[in-house]
């Protein structure tokens, strides 16, 4: 991604590390040399105190002092010469008296060589303290030099150990500290960040799932953060928008139905009158007839009246089976059947139709064959796409014929799901296609008549896909007939 997070989180964290060693390095160039000078001074003053403490108070010869004096010199490296008034040494803590002696002299009648160029930094009521190079070695010392209370004169020095040099080295330290801190922490900052990305990654690849109206996609995190609170929070949105949808689509299709519904009663019902009294004229007909024959005794043996009885009774069935189908056409041409539509995988709907028919196709010699590796969800009502498919399979069974062989498909096409069902056998007669949907039509009389077909099947499978308001259709093939029905998927 151009403007990743992880990338701007990396980004800013060793831009402030960077930042903050830089500003460390240049406080370290500025300011570590004055807070040096400062902390030598300091330990002078501290020095002078104590020793003019202790000759104030008469410690100075007692062990104690001597323990205390001994500390202060090593700690800070201090040199130093204490004279009486009549230049008697007191306290020294170097070989060289007679060096210490002329420099302390030299600082009270100021007599430096051309070479000296002392640099006041404090100046008290009885000491000065000042930064001055020993032209002989060359180096920078720091001294204090004065009168003590009880009217000795003193000096303290302490050289100052190449502080420039010892910035350079510091700084160089810090320098090469600080690129290795910054590329492990860099390491560091690109995994955490990553860390923290991919919840969000994942519920953005979330949410462009659910602007496909896919919404099988949830969020599993299981942490406390704010990540995970709309992580959950965006499961709660899709259950709710799913539900919304499938209310939308099941009110647009009663608001489609009711549009069409108010021209087309009157015409169905005239048309559903004149079919059924026209169906039902033959198989009443026959019942009637074998049942006057067996009230006038026309067969006297038991066989003859058992074999009236049967067609009594088979066309009494086949009349009730026929009624059946009617009722439920005519709820759905009328639009009293609510069309519930509702996401579902229509893959393994028709395998557990193909299950559930298996000893038929069998008993048959029929092989079915269908393959779907992986689920096709479409929106639809499952009941009604079940009695299509199941409309489309009968017809296939009954039909079946030569190589004996029903191929069902499930195909994805663009925001379609498409079911085909396929029977070897005799293709339909091309006069035949335009009217195979109608109620009580019959390509083949005898045969539909043999199986106890009623006519309307198929025009059940109109009605539910108009009700749904999905395409549906027939097509011939040299070695048989293929059905089909077409879904959304989204």
């Amino acid at each position: 991604m151009k403007y990743s997070i992880k990338k701007q989180f990396a980004m800013i964290f060793i831009g402030l590390m960077s930042a903050t060693i830089l500003l460390c390095w240049f406080i370290n160039s500025t300011l570590l040399g004055e807070y040096y000078i400062g902390n030598k001074k300091k330990a002078l003053i501290n020095a002078y105190t104590t020793i003019n403490r202790a000759f104030s108070t008469g410690n100075i010869l007692t062990e104690e002092f001597d323990i205390q004096l001994q500390k202060i010199i090593e700690k800070y490296n201090i040199s130093l010469i204490v004279l009486d008034t009549d230049s008697q040494m007191l306290i020294t803590s170097r070989n060289d008296q007679e060096t210490m002696s002329k420099r302390l002299w030299d600082n009270f009648f100021n007599n430096f060589d051309k070479d000296e160029n002392p640099m006041i930094l404090e100046k008290g009521e009885n000491y000065t303290i000042q930064r001055i190079t020993d032209p002989r070695t060359m180096t920078e010392y720091i001294e204090i030099w004065g009168v003590f209370d009880n009217g000795n004169i003193f000096l303290l020095r302490t050289a100052l150990e190449g502080i420039r040099d010892s910035v350079a080295i510091a700084n160089r330290f810090l320098a090469y500290v600080g690129i290795a801190a910054v590329m492990i922490s860099a390491g560091v900052i690109l995994m955490v960040s990553r860390k923290v990305t991919e919840p969000i990654l994942e519920l953005a690849d979330i949410s462009e799932r659910m602007a496909g109206l896919d919404f099988d996609a949830k969020y599993c995190g299981n942490s406390k953060t704010e990540i995970a609170l709309l992580g959950h929070n965006i499961n709660e949105l899709s259950n709710t928008l799913e539900e919304t949808i499938s209310e939308l689509k099941t009110a647009n299709n009663e608001l489609q139905k009711d549009i069409e519904k108010k021209n087309e009663i009157d015409e169905m019902r005239k048309e559903f009158l004149s079919n059924v009294s026209h169906e039902l004229k033959t198989p009443i007909a026959l019942i009637q007839g074998y049942a006057e024959g067996l009230k006038e005794g026309i067969s006297d043996d038991a066989e003859s009246r058992e074999f009236y009885c049967d067609v009594i009774i088979d066309e009494a069935a086949k009349m009730n089976h026929m009624v059946k189908k009617l009722l439920t056409l005519n709820q759905l041409e009328f639009g009293n059947d609510v069309v519930a539509m509702e996401r579902f995988d229509i893959a393994a709907l028709i395998h557990n139709y193909i299950q559930s028919a298996e000893i038929l196709a069998k008993q048959k010699e029929i092989s079915i064959r269908f393959e779907a590796r992986e689920p096709v969800y479409v929106w639809a009502d499952e009941f009604k796409t079940e009695e299509v498919f199941a409309n489309y399979f009968s017809n296939a069974i009954h039909h079946a014929s030569g190589q004996k062989v029903i191929d069902i498909k499930l195909t994805k096409l663009e925001h379609k799901g498409r079911v085909s069902v396929f029977n070897t056998g005799e293709p339909i007669p091309e006069e035949s296609l335009a009217h195979i949907w109608e109620k009580f039509y019959k390509v083949d009389k005898a045969r539909t008549r043999e199986y106890g077909g009623s006519g309307v099947g198929l025009s059940i499978v109109k009605a539910i896909m108009e009700s749904m308001n999905q395409d549906y259709g027939v097509v011939n093939y040299d070695n048989g007939v293929e059905f089909w029905f077409e879904l959304e998927t989204n």
